[in-house]
């Protein structure tokens, strides 16, 4: 899996600083259609990934199946690598608190809040890392909460065999369009499912369309909780916030070690993995895979935008290689497809 991601990457983005190209990200991008069919790719679209946090709207959708009953802000924690911002903390909180539960239920490995502002303030206040504050809290005070719900015990909950996993793998395997493959453990102590880079780009699209069409289903929910809260998604200058803010009915989820997903509501959606796991041009990747899908480029080009700082001053950015009118874009030389 490892050499696969390394030999079948293409460059995506470049890092210009002072007009010198600095350094190179390579990785790979598929575009699908609203029937799921791949419009375009570079690099791979096959290639098997760990998809990290951008399988939590998937997993969402998993828990609503299997009894859990919460919509709005709550449902767009489910789904969230959230700030652990106040506002997040109490809703985390409200999830479990509706399930009868404390904080100390929760299993996910204790953190820092990713909000610097965040952070500082329970170093200040003599507080360490908790569970609570971790980003990953919101999608495991569901995963009780369905435990709860369904009457599965909540003490074995991310064992892989456990009936809200096993619930969650084979939805996973529904929605991609894929056999899940490997399974491991993610950051936050859950199990992890294997997908493709396609099939993760599929599973974003059925989610947004069943959104916009209305649908009353647990796709539909997931959708719309994270279209119409996404700063409970994310947060404050959180570029998954922004990108769902700037595009109406869009579903994006970033993850951990350079994933990305975005889903249209006509279900097109794209898929970024960049191999070497870099963060930073992640935006600028989705925001160039999004134009190819036929969003405008003034709309999510500038949440993309990432600068290139010296001395805390702009001095170059970071570009994607690709995009309308570039090589490799639909239309323009240069290479498509893997």
């Amino acid at each position: 899996m490892v050499a696969d991601i390394a030999t079948r990457a293409v460059p995506l983005a470049r890092v210009v600083r002072g007009g010198v190209v600095e350094s190179v990200h390579g990785g790979h991008v598929v575009v699908v259609g609203p029937d799921g069919t791949m419009r375009w790719a570079l690099g791979d679209p096959d290639v098997t990934i760990w998809a990290r946090s951008s399988l939590k709207p998937v997993q969402a959708v998993a828990m609503l199946r299997s009894g859990l009953d919460v919509d709005g802000e709550q449902l767009a924690l489910v789904c969230a690598s959230h700030n652990a911002q106040d506002g997040h903390l109490d809703v985390v909180r409200a999830v479990l608190a509706g399930a009868g539960l404390a904080e100390d239920a929760l299993q996910n490995t204790p953190d820092w809040p990713l909000d610097a502002d965040a952070a500082w303030q329970r170093r200040a206040d003599g507080f360490g890392r908790a569970s609570l504050t971790q980003n990953c809290s919101g999608k495991h005070a569901g995963m009780l909460a369905t435990c709860v719900a369904a009457g599965w015990p909540t003490d074995s909950y991310l064992e892989p065999g456990h009936p809200l996993q096993v619930a969650v793998r084979q939805t996973i395997a529904e929605l991609t369009g894929g056999p899940v493959t490997y399974v491991t453990v993610d950051g936050c102590g859950a199990p992890l499912f294997s997908t493709t880079l396609v099939g993760l780009a599929r599973a974003f699209g059925a989610v947004a369309r069943a959104g916009a069409n209305g649908e009353t289903g647990p796709a539909g929910r997931v959708a719309r909780a994270m279209a119409q809260h996404p700063w409970h998604v994310a947060g404050t200058g959180r570029d998954a916030t922004a990108f769902m803010q700037a595009v109406p009915g869009l579903v994006a989820k970033d993850g951990a070690d350079g994933v990305y997903a975005a889903g249209l509501p006509d279900g097109s959606a794209v898929a970024v993995k960049i191999a070497d796991g870099s963060a930073r041009p992640r935006a600028v990747v989705l925001a160039a895979a999004l134009a190819v899908a036929g969003v405008d480029p003034a709309v999510v080009g500038p949440v993309g935008r990432t600068a290139v700082l010296g001395h805390g001053e702009p001095v170059g950015e970071v570009v994607a290689t690709f995009g309308p009118g570039a090589p490799g874009a639909p239309g323009a030389p240069g290479p498509v497809g893997p």
